[in-house]
Order: structure tokens, then C-alpha cells, then sequence
């Protein structure tokens, strides 16, 4: 879209003859790909305590390369991650400073969300806590997001609707518009086994302005989009390049090139996706491809 400051994404989505946005690519892989280090607990939360202005340069070259939408390096700054490092009483400051890293490559050309993910594991809804502590600590997390000006809240891979619901509540709670995406089985279902369609419908009910799926292989799309586009919602689609290749940093088993990423983008934009970016493993070359190929 380009010139965003000033562009409200809520009324931006409700209306249904308005633009695609690009969201961003990955920032964790990314980083681990320019050789950074990114290791648990932190994850890409490291690279604010050891080299954010690497943070903020992965930030403008998204900017450059056509989106629409940064999301700033959160994905790591709640309290409970932070805590496994000794870190638990930075929550609010490490992430101000991502927002504002994010803020600083937007300028006036893109609109930032503040991450929202799993407390525990993206990929093991076994280990998602109960629902008090859930509520807790995701307002906690809503509260440090909103207190920085996000423009939204990306509660992202989401493997239960339990919590998908608890952090988009949270979000709205806070004041602040939530884009609610999950990630999914081969088939189409949450990690969980719960149905994609029930679990957006969950998080509709809680004010989600935009549901989605991501960090789902771009071959495993398909199976979600019946879904996505019979939830009456804008949705967002943010695949990843699969699996880490063992002993590779920044590679992975699925990877396609920019220009075949853009192809299949387009494609999901024609079942309706308002929202098309990338999770682990795209970079800004496949961010430009797509911005390009939408361009035309």
C-alpha cells in the first residue's frame, strides 16, 4: 500500500474493496542467516541485547522491499521467556525497544504489530498453561504492546484456541486491534487437532479484526483455506519455508525462491487473503517478489 502512518488497519480491512496488505518476513531465521546468533530461550530476542541496529536493518530492508507491515521482534519478550535467562524484569523495557526498532525503519511507510505468540512452544500445545495464567500473562504482554503505540497485535502461531482466545482478548482489553493467526496439521487442523474453523470462529467472537495461519509450509496452505475463506473475516496467510535443515542455519526443507513464493501469495490472494507475508525462513527478497508480483 505504501504511506501507511495515518491509514487505520481495522477500517482498512472492514472494507472488503480494499488493498492488500504485505506483511513482513521472518526476523528469527533472518537474523540466524546473517550469521546472528538466535538460540533458546531468547530466541531473536537476543539481538536486542547484543546488536538491536541489526534488528532494525532487517526491519528497512522489509520496509524497502514493499511491506506494508512490520512486526516488531516481540516474539521473545514476555516475561515467562525472559525469565530462563535471568531476564524476567525486562519484559517492558526489551519490548519498547523493539517496537521502537520497528517504528524507527517504518517511518511513514508501514504500520507495526506488536508479536503475541504461545507463552510456552509454537509447536507443542501440550504445554500451553491454564487459563488463569493465561489471562495473566497475556494481558501483561498486551499492556507493554499498547503502552508502546502499536498500530495492532499479531497473536501469532497459535496452537489452541484456548490461548488464541486468552491473547486476543487480552489485546482488546488493552485497547488495541488483534490479527489472530494459527498454525496447522498437513490437514488443516491445529496442532491441537482442533478444527481451523471453530478456532477462528472463537477468536472472531473475541474481536480478532483478522484471522489467519502461519508458520504453516507453504505446501500446507491449501488445506486451510476453505476455512479461512468461509470465516467471513479478512485473513492473513504467512507461510514458512518447513523445516530447519539439521546443521544449516537460516535453511530449510521446503524453501521456495522469491518468485514462486510470489506466484503461490498471489494465488491466495485470489481465494480472498488480505493479509500475505512470510514466517520462518522468507527473507526480503521474497517480501519484494510478492510486493512486485501484486504491483503488476
Amino acid at each position: 500500500m505504501g504511506g501507511n502512518r495515518g491509514i487505520d488497519v481495522r477500517e482498512s480491512l472492514a472494507d472488503p474493496r480494499g488493498s492488500v496488505w504485505i506483511l513482513d518476513g521472518a526476523t528469527g531465521t533472518e537474523l540466524e542467516r546473517r550469521g546472528i546468533r538466535a538460540d533458546l530461550p531468547l530466541w531473536s530476542a537476543r539481538a536486542l541485547l547484543e546488536c538491536p541496529d541489526r534488528v532494525e536493518e532487517i526491519h528497512a530492508e522489509y520496509v524497502a522491499a514493499g511491506a506494508d507491515l512490520l512486526t516488531a521482534n516481540t516474539f521473545r519478550t514476555q516475561a515467562r521467556c525472559l525469565s530462563r535467562a535471568g531476564l524476567a524484569g525486562r519484559a517492558a523495557e526489551l519490548t519498547a525497544r523493539a517496537v521502537a526498532l520497528a517504528r524507527r525503519a517504518a517511518g511513514d511507510r508501514a504500520l507495526v504489530l506488536g508479536s503475541a505468540p504461545p507463552l510456552e512452544d509454537c509447536f507443542r500445545p501440550d504445554r500451553v498453561p491454564g487459563d488463569e495464567t493465561l489471562a495473566q500473562e497475556h494481558a501483561a504482554h498486551a499492556a507493554n504492546l499498547a503502552a508502546c503505540g502499536v498500530d495492532a497485535i499479531l497473536v501469532e502461531t497459535m496452537n489452541t484456541a484456548r490461548e488464541a482466545v486468552a491473547a486476543t482478548r487480552a489485546a482488546r482489553d488493552a485497547g488495541v486491534p488483534a490479527i489472530a493467526s494459527f498454525t496447522c496439521n498437513p490437514r488443516g487442523r491445529l496442532l491441537s487437532g482442533e478444527p481451523l474453523d471453530r478456532a477462528l470462529e472463537s477468536v472472531v467472537r473475541e474481536g480478532a479484526i483478522a484471522v489467519g495461519v502461519n508458520c504453516v509450509p507453504t505446501s500446507g496452505i491449501a488445506a486451510c483455506l476453505g476455512a479461512l475463506a468461509g470465516c467471513g473475516t479478512p485473513f492473513l496467510v504467512s507461510p514458512n519455508q518447513g523445516e530447519p535443515r539439521e546443521g544449516e542455519p537460516g535453511r530449510h526443507l521446503e524453501e521456495c525462491t522469491p518468485s514462486a513464493f510470489a506466484a503461490l501469495a498471489d494465488s491466495w490472494r485470489r481465494s480472498g487473503a488480505r493479509i500475505l507475508g512470510g514466517c520462518c525462513g522468507t527473507t526480503p527478497a521474497h517480501i519484494r517478489a510478492l510486493a512486485e508480483r501484486l504491483a503488476r
